[in-house]
C-alpha cells in the first residue's frame, strides 16, 4: 500500500508505532510485551491492531518466516508533522503561536531546550 497517503492513526495505533520506531523490527509477541509494561493489553487485540495497521500501510510485515516480523513504514518525523498539524488546526484555531504557549505554560521546558527555541525563534525574525 502506498505510504503518501494521509497518515491516521489511531492512539493505540500511535503507541504500536511508538515502539517499532524504538525497536526497529519487532514481532507481535515484543510489540504486546513492551505495551503490557504501560498498560493492560490482550495479545490477540495488539495482534488484531497490527494485522490492521499492515492493510492500512502504517507497517511493513516480513512473513518470509513463522514469527511475522513488523516494522513502521512511515516516518516518526512525518507522522508527527501530520498530527501536529492537523492540531493546530483543529485544536488551536490555525495558531501555532497558541500551541506553543500552551505547552509552555504547561510543560516545564530544560534550559537545552528553552535555548534552541531561541534559536528557532532567532531565524524565525530574520526571516
Amino acid at each position: 500500500m502506498a505510504t503518501t497517503k494521509t497518515i491516521k492513526p489511531t492512539e493505540s495505533e500511535l503507541e504500536i508505532l511508538q515502539i517499532l520506531w524504538k525497536k526497529g523490527n519487532a514481532s507481535v509477541r515484543e510489540v504486546h510485551e513492551e505495551l503490557l509494561q504501560t498498560k493492560e493489553a490482550g495479545y490477540t487485540t495488539t495482534l488484531k491492531l497490527m494485522q490492521i495497521m499492515h492493510e492500512k500501510g502504517l507497517v511493513k510485515r516480513d512473513d518470509s518466516i513463522k514469527t511475522h516480523i513488523y516494522q513502521a513504514s512511515v516516518s516518526k518525523e512525518k507522522t508527527q508533522k501530520h498530527l501536529l498539524n492537523k492540531m493546530i488546526d483543529t485544536v488551536f484555531g490555525g495558531s501555532p503561536g497558541e500551541l506553543v504557549m500552551q505547552a509552555l505554560g504547561n510543560h516545564k521546558a530544560s534550559a537545552e531546550e528553552l535555548e534552541e527555541i531561541q534559536k528557532i525563534l532567532d531565524n524565525l525574525k530574520k526571516q
